[in-house]
């Protein structure tokens, strides 16, 4: 694979790249989270006329792009990709609902946005107090938006309003996180210090505001129904997919798939140990002194083995691994917040690809058969390989390099490798593929809670009767997601209040093996995997639906 560099950017590169430049400045918060200096104590403008502003952005650049011809390959997947996410983010606009949930929404990413900053010097500790003086504009503005979608009649779920309302009041109270910030920051500069515990306040007291108005206002008109009806649920599962997808059969899909995932665990465990049921394999699993490993010196050295073994013993069979992506580091993360996540490279590779595990405080002895198909997930062939390969393929606008995510490619694509992986023997062992398919039935269950959910369809007879609520969704959840009541319980919430985009992992997955296997008939003997892995990767993020028009037409 050589990086490519002959390329002439395109008029429709420019349009692009023109839109990333527009967007960045309406939107200062998102210019912090690429790196972009010169707005870092600003914020977006939440009310209805930035709204507004942005909506005006997206049509222009649409109509742009009508004017403008494809020049080559390149741009005519990035004249789809354009038209599929631009056009989409106008019809979420026009859908007159202002996001309220416990996840994903301006009352966490005004407070978010403020941990990406960096706190080396003053000038970047008065930044901080900078944004913090506008985070009661941001808020207020937000408000104003919650206020418009009242008015068409458009209120988040009750359950959502309270659990915001709850989060605002936390980061408002004595102790919490703005005066936890102010603990961290230089105490040899008056004016700064007078600064930044001026901007503190004023941020509790727009949160500990934000708080009253939801619990005393806006929980009036806040229905108690959790669902969120087919016609926004479609908007948001094309959001997160990139795809439209048939929900019914999906939703049927998804049962029949959590079963077949139950009787392949079922199976596994009966390698284990004749006649063991499924939670009796786990407690085999963890006791095995073998399966252990203690402290984070152990638990990097193996990580970085995996990672290493993995790299190397896929490179040209069925991936193109060469220099620079065939390194990744394995690393201990510095924060104690659990899970293992993944950091891309730099441009250059100057700085590698990174696999990080946050081990929470006091936890020094780590199960390896659980977090085995995790490595490569995170690392390779999964997001490593995914995102290395299409920053060494190179040609590509800012648009596509530094914009588009789309959870259902990302993150279809990390399990279709997990599988992969499986499928070529990496997870022979019964204990690690058990691991895999824990990791495989919480995405299923996903499926199942979020689609029935939402849409109020039908209980499978496996899991009850009548039509799904919240309630038969927790009792579902409790009997398929092996964590504790509290991730549980946030889980609920998230898949409650963001709705289409837990499930857009294992449907990712899915519409990923579909494509492959569409390809594959269509080329027939001639049908190579590597070189579909590479095609399909060099593309960069897109919708699933784009993905599959530009590696089969239409």
């Amino acid at each position: 694979m050589t990086q490519t560099t002959q390329r002439t950017p395109s008029a429709i590169d420019a349009l692009a790249n023109r839109y990333v430049e527009q967007l960045v400045k309406l939107d200062p918060e998102l210019a912090t989270d690429l790196g972009i200096p010169g707005a870092e104590e600003e914020y977006a403008d939440h009310s209805p006329a930035g709204v507004a502003a942005r909506r005006a952005l997206l049509a222009t650049t649409l109509a742009a792009l009508d004017q403008e011809e494809p020049t080559d390959e390149v741009d005519r997947v990035t004249a789809d990709v354009l038209r599929e996410r631009l056009g989409l983010s106008l019809e979420i606009i026009d859908s007159g609902v202002t996001p309220l949930n416990n996840i994903e929404s301006v009352p966490q990413s005004s407070r978010g946005i403020l941990d990406l900053m960096p706190t080396d010097t003053h000038e970047q500790w008065g930044h901080i107090a900078g944004r913090l003086s506008h985070l009661p504009g941001a808020l207020s503005g937000y408000r104003e938006s919650l206020e418009a979608s009242r008015a068409a009649g458009k209120v988040a779920a009750a359950r959502q309003v309270t659990e915001v309302a709850s989060q605002c009041g936390a980061y408002a109270e004595a102790g919490g996180y703005f005066d936890q910030l102010l603990t961290q920051a230089p105490s040899d500069n008056p004016q700064l210090t007078s600064r930044l515990a001026e901007g503190a306040a004023a941020a509790k007291a727009a949160y500990a505001d934000l708080a009253s108005y939801l619990t005393e206002d806006l929980i009036k008109d806040a229905p108690s129904k959790d669902a969120v009806g087919r016609e926004y649920y479609s908007l948001m599962s094309r959001e997160f997919l990139g795809a439209e997808v048939d929900l019914e059969e999906t939703y049927a899909w998804g049962v029949a798939e959590l079963d077949r995932i139950i009787a392949e665990q079922e199976a596994v465990a009966e390698e284990i140990e004749p006649g063991a049921s499924v939670e009796r394999a786990r407690e085999i699993l963890n006791a095995d002194p073998a399966r252990e490993l203690h402290g984070t010196d152990a638990l990097k050295a193996w990580m970085q083995d995996k990672s290493d073994t993995a790299l190397r013993e896929l490179a040209g069979s069925h991936f193109e691994i060469v220099p620079p992506m065939d390194r990744l580091e394995c690393m201990i993360a510095p924060t104690q917040e659990g899970g293992i996540y993944y950091t891309a490279p730099s441009s250059d590779f100057s700085r590698p690809g990174r696999m990080w595990w946050s081990v929470p405080e006091g936890e020094d002895v780590f199960r390896t058969w659980a977090e085995t198909s995790t490595v490569y997930h995170e690392g390779a062939p999964g997001h490593h390989l995914q995102i290395a390969t299409a920053l060494l393929a190179g040609g590509l606008n800012r648009f596509r390099t530094e914009l588009v995510w789309v959870s259902g490619h990302g993150e279809g694509w990390a399990l279709y490798a997990e599988r992969l992986m499986e499928e070529l023997g990496y997870l022979a062992d019964p204990g690690d593929r058990l691991g895999m398919l824990d990791g495989q039935r919480l995405r299923a269950a996903r499926v199942v809670f979020d689609i029935g959910v939402h849409l109020e369809l039908e209980v499978p007879p496996r899991w009850g009767e009548g039509t799904w609520d919240a309630d038969k969704g927790w009792d579902f959840l409790t009997r398929n997601v092996f964590e504790s009541e509290g991730r549980v319980r946030f889980e609920f919430l998230r898949y409650l209040g963001w709705p289409g985009q837990a499930p857009s992992y294992k449907i990712g997955q899915r519409l990923w093996e579909q494509i492959r296997e569409e390809v594959r008939t269509r080329e027939g003997q001639a049908f190579n995997e590597r070189e579909f892995h590479t095609r399909a990767l060099r593309l960069g993020s897109m919708g699933l639906d784009s993905l599959r028009r530009a590696l089969l037409g239409g």
